[in-house]
């Protein structure tokens, strides 16, 4: 009988192919192919991995460009709608504003007569001949048979709530015919005369304080406070 030993002969073909192997890699123009190749395949995942990534940033800064971007068109709308309506408001302000003074100059000239009616009205004998207004001035004009009286009625104008102000008075003596008394003469033939004095009132006048004016609280002609002591009123005699 035969006999034929296979495992020499695996084991030695094996052993050629592991050989002939080991001699290719081994020598250095096959290690510089497999690493260029290695070295190659790395850079391209490395390439592709940093286009896929400036992709997806790229992606993803533009979503919040666009948010951006529409945050801002909405934030442009509010503000012109704030604007619109800061621009209404101030126009009703300025309607406000001008009722109030068109109310405060219609106030101030019955506030006026008003006024001179109720102190007129409170010292007997006094007689109003003109009321001149120039600006912010008043010049009240008249006669009285007694200084006292237009000194009391100067008094009743600094006792206003700051409608009247500054008050500077100028006083005059005259004498002039009783038109009253009986038609007489004296010894020298002369028609009885008697005196009175003139009076001029200068003071600064602000309608903003007369009463029914905005802001104001209603008042009468007697505000002065009980107990207090008259304020001084300058009067000058020519």
């Amino acid at each position: 009988m035969i006999k034929i030993n296979l495992l020499n002969s695996v084991t030695e073909r094996q052993g050629s192919a592991v050989v002939a192997v080991d001699r290719k890699i081994a020598s250095p123009s096959s290690r510089m192919l497999l690493m260029s190749l290695v070295v190659g395949v790395m850079l391209a995942a490395l390439i592709g991995w940093d286009v896929i990534s400036t992709q997806m940033a790229r992606t993803e800064a533009q979503h919040k460009l666009d948010e951006q971007k529409q945050i801002a068109a909405e934030l442009e709308v509010v503000m012109n709608e704030q604007k619109e309506l800061e621009a209404k408001i101030q126009n009703i302000d300025t309607r406000i504003e001008a009722i109030k003074k068109l109310r405060s100059s219609q106030a101030g000239p019955s506030a006026v007569l008003d006024a001179m009616r109720e102190r007129v009205a409170m010292v007997p004998g006094l007689y109003l001949e003109s009321v001149e207004q120039t600006g912010d001035q008043l010049t009240f004009k008249g006669n009285s048979p007694d200084e006292s009286q237009v000194t009391q009625f100067g008094r009743s104008l600094e006792f206003s709530n700051g409608l009247f102000s500054n008050l500077n008075i100028e006083t005059t003596r005259a004498e002039v015919a009783n038109n009253n008394a009986p038609q007489t003469v004296n010894a020298q033939g002369e028609t009885p005369k008697v005196q009175i004095v003139n009076f001029t009132i200068k003071c600064a006048y602000t309608p903003s304080k007369a009463p029914g004016a905005p802001g104001t609280a209603p008042t009468t002609a007697s505000a002065q406070q009980p107990g207090a002591a008259p304020a001084p009123v300058q009067v000058a005699k020519n």
